[in-house]
């Protein structure tokens, strides 16, 4: 008899980050825990939870856990928007995460400014062979958007492999882009997109030793006009982008 497959845990923040992959599940199951709901069944051949991490680092790491403690999982993937703030980086390209950092954790002059006290770090990586997957499955999914006809395909989008931050609030304004980035880079972090879970999430999973990785849509430049472009672009246009991306990361990890 082959050992049962592991279990995946897909988050997103947003309801509409992750709309459809639950239509998709075969044998769907809810399970409501810790305040939250999860849908665990079939996808793609691959057992999965399905959850909303919520908004915000503390959310996201009580997701987290609750995944890693209740269910069980073996791995965690990250699939959402997040607003652009590297050099190149534009609306509807995919940011596939290398590493993470708190873009608001200041704990000087006890520990360095980003430094997780007690931690001795101030990055987390992303998992290497998560990553390697999702790398690929982004990009098999912008080739497969924007060889179609979809009116939201944007055909000069491309994947970027970085560092993304992550904050409790969310960033919308160019002057406050350029403070963050240049404090950012003054201490060697070249952040190409900013979030509010991705950090949070990457601490749990290496407090318990779980793989994880992210994949993020960037939906708006972080500037003055996200306010506005954020709204429209997770309503139109996340969902299409989450589920293709997953479908693809499911296929390779069921290759393996």
């Amino acid at each position: 008899m082959s050992p049962k497959p592991s279990t995946t845990a897909i988050l997103s923040a947003l309801p509409e980050e992750q709309d459809g992959l639950i239509a998709l599940l075969h044998q769907p199951r809810r399970t409501t825990h810790a305040g939250r709901e999860f849908w665990q069944g079939d996808l793609h051949g691959q057992p999965v939870v399905l959850a909303l991490s919520r908004i915000g680092k503390v959310a996201a790491a009580t997701t987290a856990t609750a995944l890693i403690e209740r269910f069980g999982v073996s791995r965690i993937v990250f699939t959402g928007v997040a607003g652009g703030m590297g050099l190149g980086v534009k609306v509807g390209d995919v940011v596939v995460a290398e590493d993470f950092v708190q873009h608001d954790m200041d704990a000087s002059p006890l520990f360095p400014r980003y430094e997780i006290p007690l931690y001795g770090q101030s990055r987390f990586k992303a998992d290497r062979a998560l990553t390697t997957l999702l790398l690929e499955a982004a990009d098999s999914a912008l080739r497969h958007i924007n060889d179609g006809d979809d009116p939201w395909a944007f055909p000069d989008a491309r994947v970027h492999h970085g560092l993304m931050a992550s904050g409790d609030r969310f960033v919308s304004g160019a002057q406050e882009v350029q403070q963050l980035q240049s404090a950012l880079l003054a201490s060697g972090h070249p952040v190409l997109a900013v979030e509010m879970e991705g950090a949070a999430i990457a601490q749990v999973c290496q407090d318990y030793g779980l793989p994880f990785a992210a994949v993020r849509t960037i939906s708006d430049r972080a500037d003055d006009q996200a306010h506005v472009d954020f709204p429209v672009f997770v309503r139109e246009v996340a969902s299409y982008y989450a589920r293709t991306v997953v479908e693809k990361f499911l296929g390779l990890l069921s290759k393996q």
